[in-house]
């Protein structure tokens, strides 16, 4: 909300010592309002003091002061003396926003009326909803909610803050946070808040309750959210789920709880690889450590007969052995190497933790992990039968996992769409396993977009773009699909700089309509001036024009003639690339030369032979296309044609 600036005292008499006297009556007013004298506060006001005037540390003025003691008469008399009722302090709270602190209905009422917004926040996204919530104010909370509070909006904070993932809290865990059982039980019962609400930390209201150091009513906040459906395999920081944090808190009784849970992750890790289990053997609870071995911890989770025997705990050692511990556990060689450079560092320390495995696939849910978002989770790394994958996550039953095997499925080995390697199901999800590349074409476009290739030849563009015409060609030949979402994003750049086409959550089985062929052909078409271009102009703005405009971007006539033949493949639309990847646009300068050389000496042109090679050439039959070399003896760069012939002249 936009206020204005007061921030300055009003203007005292033109003397130093007169305007000294003004400042110290604005200080003395809001002391007079701190302590409560209303005559004080009367006179100061009569005598000039400047009523909105603002404390420098914090940005308080009178009216704030007057708010927090929830003094209506004092507030009153404020206003009815010009105070504004939506100035905001430093850290943006308004009026408003404290008498829900305060817990004054009165005041909040009176603030509405003077134009707050019920919905209305500080710079740290604290609304008086929240702050009700926060400090157990039923009385004001209740109120705010018949006048239209946002029960589960979440906090939005800085730029900054939310860079570091700080933020998107709601109410009802700023209650769980600050043990407010009251407060947590009318949320949830009469206002209908949402309990899987999470943070920009993915924690929920379950994780709050257990981070809180109010533990005197942890396990009643606990039970209340678990019998409203709290989500039990839910993460905080580092990776941990609530059963590990009440193993930290070393509460037996919320393990016994959270381990009646149907659909308990027992054995999930936390980001260092660590169980609810070894983490109850390392913090020496013998009792937790039992009750998790009977409700069927895993024992393979690291080495817990050592560290009880560490412990001197030869009771524990026992019980562990008798349930399947290993006396001679042995973790992950550490001299194990990725293949992969760009991903090595997370994909050795995702080699070296404790997961329990899915299926065939080892991998975590986890930001240390993440390749990159989409829009039905994410994709992350692991290891499928110990071969380094990239994990596309889904929900099961999920239109787009099906599209996304279908195609996959389809495709043939050594091709150049992703491998795909296997899937497993867990938990409603699907894991769908593909290679492991280094980086995206648009990334990798950033790194060449410095190099300067005018006059010389573009061997990273033609190579890039062959495998791109050669993976959508077969995906349209081959497997039968088209794949409705070519973009720079969906290009994958592997460790030996080879091209590869992923993501087919879009893809359509081909049923002979040719606008899906052509909508890849003209995607693709704006592909040929992205790479050419190094990524200087976005892929956004090059679909945001026409194809004539994007022809028109072209730097020479092979990339013209090239795109155009994209956006206008005629009717022979499935084919089209089969035809086009014979285009002087991937010829080497080399084999140009030679094309060249052989147009001026070969005699069979002059003689008219038939069957000669190059006599076909020039002169294709009705059934070719462009990949022939007709007209190119002209319509091919001046330029290049001197450069070829005589290389060396560059040098000179």
């Amino acid at each position: 909300m936009e206020t204005r600036d007061h921030n300055n005292p009003q203007e005292g008499p033109t003397s130093s010592s007169g305007r000294r006297a003004a400042v110290e009556d604005n200080h003395l007013l809001i002391k007079a309002v701190q302590n409560g004298d209303v005559d004080l506060v009367q006179q100061l006001l009569e005598g000039g003091a400047n009523v909105n005037f603002q404390e420098e540390e914090g940005g308080w003025t009178p009216l704030h002061n007057a708010v927090q003691m929830s003094r209506e008469d004092i507030v009153e008399l404020l206003l009815r003396h010009g105070a504004d009722p939506v100035l905001r302090k430093k850290n943006g709270a308004t009026p408003f926003i404290l008498a829900a602190i305060a817990g004054s209905v009165k005041l909040l009422k009176l603030f509405l009326s003077k134009g707050a917004d019920v919905n209305e926040c500080d710079f740290y996204g604290f609304t008086a909803f929240m702050e009700a919530a926060v400090y157990g104010k039923v009385k004001a909370l209740k109120f705010l909610y018949k006048r239209g509070a946002n029960v589960n909006l979440r906090r939005k904070t800085k730029e900054d803050q939310e860079r570091l993932r700080k933020g998107g809290a709601t109410a009802l865990m700023d209650a769980a946070e600050k043990g407010h059982v009251e407060v947590l039980k009318i949320l949830l019962d009469e206002m209908g808040a949402d309990v899987n609400a999470c943070d920009n930390m993915g924690r929920n209201a379950l994780i709050h309750a257990l981070l809180s150091s109010h533990d005197r009513d942890v396990e009643a906040i606990t039970h209340l959210l678990l019998d409203h459906g709290a989500d039990v395999n839910v993460r905080g920081e580092r990776g941990k789920t609530p059963l590990i944090l009440a193993v930290e808190k070393k509460h037996l009784g919320l393990v016994r709880r959270l381990l009646e849970q149907e659909h308990i992750e027992i054995n999930d890790t936390d980001s260092d690889g660590k169980t609810a289990l070894l983490l109850a053997v390392e913090l020496k609870l013998k009792k937790i450590a039992e009750l998790l071995c009977k409700r069927g911890a895993s024992t393979d989770c690291g080495d817990l007969v050592m560290t009880a025997r560490r412990n001197y705990d030869h009771s524990l050692v026992k019980f562990l052995l008798s349930h399947g511990a290993k006396e001679d556990f042995h973790p992950p060689a550490e001299d194990w190497k990725p293949q992969s450079s760009h991903w090595g560092a997370a994909l050795k320390d995702l080699h070296r933790i404790y997961r329990p495995m899915i299926g065939k696939l080892k991998f975590f849910i986890d930001e240390k992990y993440k390749i990159a978002d989409t829009s039905e989770g994410g994709i992350y790394l692991g290891f499928y039968e110990k071969q380094e994958v990239a994990v596309k996550t889904f929900c099961e039953g999920s239109p787009r996992a099906q599209r996304e095997v279908s195609c996959l499925q389809s495709s043939r080995e050594n091709s150049h769409l992703v491998t795909f390697y296997g899937s497993e199901s867990h938990r409603g999800h699907l894991f769908v396993c593909v290679t492991l590349c280094e980086q995206t074409l648009e990334a990798c476009l950033d790194v060449h977009r410095g190099e300067d290739v005018e006059n010389e030849e573009d061997e990273f563009a033609r190579n890039v773009l062959s495998s791109i015409f050669k993976a959508v060609q077969e995906l349209h030949l081959s497997c039968g699909y088209t794949h409705q979402d070519l973009q720079p994003q969906n290009i994958l750049i592997d460790s030996k700089k080879a091209a590869h086409l992923a993501d087919f959550d879009k893809s359509i089985k081909w049923a002979g309509d040719p606008q899906e062929v052509k909508r890849d052909l003209e995607d693709l078409g704006r592909l040929v001036l992205y790479v050419v271009k190094k990524g200087s102009i976005s892929f956004e703005e090059l679909k945001a024009q026409s194809d004539e405009e994007v022809v028109q971007l072209s730097p020479d006539e092979e990339t013209k003639d090239l795109t155009h033949r994209l956006f206008h493949p005629g009717e022979h639309v499935r084919d089209c690339l089969s035809d086009l990847l014979g285009h002087p646009f991937f010829w080497t300068w080399e084999s140009r030369y030679r094309t060249l050389r052989n147009v001026g000496n070969e005699s069979d042109i002059k003689t008219r032979k038939s069957e000669s090679d190059i006599l076909r050439l020039l002169q294709p039959g009705p059934s070719e296309h462009s990949k022939s070399f007709d007209k190119w003896t002209t319509k091919m760069s001046k330029l290049r044609h001197r450069q070829i012939i005589f290389p060396t002249t560059q040098n000179q």
